[in-house]
């Protein structure tokens, strides 16, 4: 009988009631001496895992029961860190001297050795490394008299990393650089490296993206292989492509994306008959040229989805498929895969059909140019697509109908602005403005958003497998927190809480001098959204189950939903099948969601480093701004001019001692009383620019010192 990790964790959890060697193990279990080699090769994938803890004496034990958590460690700047537990529950703090070596990512053993102050947060000391998370890290290579090393461009890697003599490559110094790390740190020795790679100039464009690309470990180059079976994918369409799709290349159908999209999704088309509306939502058919388990699924996969930065892309799939034959360019004929859903007059969906599709757009719009037609009434726009500004005013229509329907339901909404950071032919940043949301990005927000409900209600339905997106209710204790911050504003938050309980306060508090504070601390209450196979519903939509379906170009789970959905069409969805992805989609769900943060992190990052280039030149000089967020060293400004945020430190408040008040968000003056709290309005001076930490520092201005701008 073949021995299974899991009769050793049965046989941990409930028959050991210490830890055990291999020879006591092999003894309790029953196994065979000529499986010894076999036990402890499992033995040794659990201890990498975590599962098991391998101490002195070469005995192994289940962590729980030794006081000890395995988990990841995630460092901050200022030299502690957090280890968040593989089974869940509160992150351990690790004060500075407990780390032991270990380094930011690595995946390690912590022995729980204390609560922190009021015994809620538990601390501990960091005992074993289990794995490494940085084999290769990127940094400013730093040349001394005494020896050269290595200042990793992520603040979290805390380590500096020493370079032999002759292991330079030939780095001058200031250069950014890729070290393989030969040597781990310990608590009492420094990590050794040797330089890998010479990127260049830290403020050369190019090497500014490659920087934050390797730093968040981002797939940039395609595998040869990955090539090679991407070029034998036809550019265009064959007939055998076509055959036994519904032919909706007879319909309106259009494209609305962003002015630099290079690869579209999705497009649209509308109708209306007997009082219904008709909408077509058709989706690139990725999947009928990326086939599971290919080397283009396996690099998709491990990539989880695009990532954008302001002046390019790192895709997830080879340019040929993502802006060539899977793109819905206009004019061409394309495969998708279409939700065409009737409404009724109040916009209702009262019938809905999948199928596959081929389709030709006939316009790629922005939302620019829909904008001004439908808000603006722009002649020379409605002019120019005169063909489908009467469709365009139905999805209007339509639009702010289901909008209406999803308020109902208590759907939060808190059209929070992003950046738009405008790139000159160099490179760098020109300008920063407001992205505007305007009525053509809720059509096909709105849109979006009914084609993924109905795909994951035709999954949830029937019960099959599926990947769902899914957003938990915030946590209990940050709804109190919340409940009793609001009482500062004479707010009240009702005991049952349910999404719509968060919609009418972020209604109530609209155009009120609050409305940002209440605003941000709404978010902060929220949990993040994620990929799961188990459908626990979307809180933040109010959608009972959801899932992401409309963008397969671009994310890895709506390819995967897409797969699934097509084995529906197609009756293979059988229960042999069925069982096969139950064990699939937990992990590629969980992979996925991990994609996701780490190319929202780069991208927030990237973003952060534009907008310090782009305020480097304005030292010196004045802004009017508002209060973004307060800590307990200091409170951040927006300025009204540019999106850009900047740092006021505690010391530049020169006129009082200052002390934070957590529960209502504000610093407070000691003596004077004054408040700089979130929404505040303030005058503010550009004081210092690091391009490296990506940080802008302010100060405050009194407003009778006030110059005038250069």
């Amino acid at each position: 009988m073949a021995i299974r990790e899991s009769d050793i964790l049965d046989f941990m959890n409930t028959g050991a009631n210490r830890p055990l060697s291999v020879k006591e193990l092999l003894r309790a279990l029953g196994i065979p001496q000529e499986e010894k080699r076999t036990l402890r090769r499992l033995l040794k994938e659990m201890v990498l895992r975590g599962e098991l803890v391998r101490i002195r004496g070469g005995r192994y034990g289940l962590p729980s029961r030794m006081n000890l958590v395995t988990g990841e460690l995630t460092c901050h700047p200022d030299g502690f860190g957090f280890v968040t537990p593989d089974e869940g529950g509160d992150d351990i703090f690790i004060p500075p001297r407990r780390l032991n070596g270990a380094m930011h990512g690595d995946r390690v053993v912590v022995r729980i050795e204390a609560r922190r102050r009021g015994g809620e947060k538990r601390e501990g000391s960091i005992i074993r490394v289990l794995s490494r998370a940085h084999k290769r890290i990127v940094g400013r290579f730093v040349k001394t008299r005494e020896v050269n090393f290595v200042i990793p461009s992520d603040e979290r890697i805390l380590e500096r990393i020493v370079i032999p003599s002759g292991k330079s490559g030939r780095a001058r110094d200031g250069e950014i650089v890729e070290v393989e790390i030969t040597r781990w740190p310990t608590t009492w020795q420094a990590p050794l490296g040797r330089v890998t790679e010479i990127l260049g100039d830290s403020t050369d464009p190019d090497v500014e993206v490659e920087i934050i690309a390797r730093k968040y470990e981002l797939p940039r180059k395609f595998p040869r292989q990955v090539l090679k079976e991407a070029k034998k994918i036809p550019a265009g369409l064959l007939p055998e492509d076509m055959e036994g799709r519904v032919d909706l290349r007879g319909l309106n159908t259009c494209t609305i994306d962003g002015e630099r999209a290079r690869d579209f999704d999705d497009a649209v088309a509308i109708e209306k008959k007997d009082d219904h509306y008709i909408l077509y939502v058709s989706i690139a058919d990725v999947s009928h040229y990326v086939k599971e388990g290919s080397q283009l699924d396996r690099e998709a996969g491990l990539r989880g989805t695009s990532v954008y930065f302001p002046d390019r892309c790192i895709p997830m799939l080879p340019e040929n498929l993502s802006n060539g034959i899977c793109s819905l360019n206009p004019g061409e004929d394309r495969l998708t895969i279409t939700v065409e859903i009737r409404f009724s007059k109040k916009g209702v969906p009262v019938d809905v059909r999948f199928y596959e599709s081929v389709i030709r757009s006939r316009y790629r719009l922005t939302y620019t140019e829909v904008s001004e037609m439908l808000e603006n009434k722009h002649p020379g726009l409605i002019k120019k697509y005169s063909a489908i500004y009467p469709d365009l005013k139905l999805m209007e229509e339509l639009a702010r109908k289901l909008n209406r329907e999803r308020m109902k339901l208590g759907s939060i909404d808190f059209d929070l602005p992003e950046p738009e950071i405008i790139i000159d032919i160099e490179g760098r940043p020109q300008d920063i403005v407001k992205a505007p949301r305007t009525i053509a990005h809720r059509i096909i927000e709105e849109f979006m958003l009914v084609a993924n409900r109905k795909v994951a209600e035709l999954f949830e339905e029937g019960d099959y497998p599926a990947i769902y997106r899914v957003h938990e209710p915030p946590a209990p204790e940050k709804v109190e927190a919340l409940r009793e911050f609001l009482t500062g504003f004479g707010y009240t938050l009702q005991r049952k809480i349910s999404p719509r309980t968060f919609q009418k306060l972020i209604n109530t508090v609209k155009d009120r001098p609050e409305e940002r504070l209440i605003n941000h601390v709404i978010l902060r209450t929220m949990k993040q959204a994620v990929y799961s196979a188990e459908n626990t519903g979307h809180f933040g939509l109010a959608f009972s189950t959801y899932t992401h379906f409309t963008s397969p170009i671009r994310r890895y789970p709506d390819l995967v939903v897409h797969r699934l959905l097509k084995k529906l069409l197609h009756h293979r969805y059988t229960e042999r099948e069925q069982e096969r992805m139950r064990r699939l989609l937990p992990e590629i769900a969980d992979a996925s969601s991990k994609c996701e943060r780490r190319a929202m992190e780069a991208e927030r990052e990237c973003v952060d480093l534009k907008k310090a280039q782009f305020m480097q030149d304005k030292i010196g000089e004045v802004f009017e701004g508002f209060v973004s967020g307060v800590e307990s060293f200091g409170f951040f400004v927006e300025l009204k001019e540019y999106f850009v945020e900047g740092l006021v430190h505690v010391t530049t408040l020169r006129d009082d001692f200052y002390m934070f008040d957590e529960k209502q968000h504000a610093l407070v003056g000691e003596n004077t009383r004054k408040r700089y709290y979130i929404g505040k309005e303030v005058l503010v001076r550009v004081s210092h620019v690091d391009i490296e930490r990506r940080r802008i520092e302010l100060e405050p201005v009194e407003k009778r010192k006030r110059r005038k701008r250069k």
